[in-house]
């Protein structure tokens, strides 16, 4: 089970820290992603960390965000500065073991388990 949280509303310029906890299982073997989902669009892929701490992210965020993990905590985070209105979304986190490459990282069927999804309300 995945639960992410962090969400809020906030200026455009400002920062946002997103977590995500594993439990139930541990997830430090895992690689760990977070995707989003914006009003009308589908849902997209924004980073990933691999459990060997591999990062990929998409262009759209790459400089901004940065996805960490803490595997003690059964934890990843992202942290998200300088957002934007059009990072305005549902922020949803997902564990899989399955491999990735730069061609194949952002895909979903990488993931096994997801969780909620957190709103990200960015305003100009």
């Amino acid at each position: 089970q995945l639960q992410a949280s962090g969400g809020g509303l906030v200026q455009a310029g400002d920062s946002l820290r997103l977590s995500c906890v594993a439990s139930g299982r541990t997830f430090s073997s895992y690689a760990m992603g977070w995707f989003r989902q914006a009003p009308g669009k589908a849902r997209e892929s924004v980073a990933r960390i691999s459990n060997g701490l591999s990062t990929y992210y998409a262009n759209s965020v790459k400089g901004r965000f940065i996805i960490s993990r803490e595997n003690a905590k059964n934890t990843v985070y992202l942290q998200m500065n300088s957002l934007k209105p059009d990072d305005t979304a549902v922020y949803y986190c997902a564990a899989g073991d399955r491999f990735a490459n730069r061609n194949t990282w952002r895909s979903e069927t990488l993931y096994d388990y997801w969780g909620q999804g957190t709103q990200v309300t960015v305003s100009s």
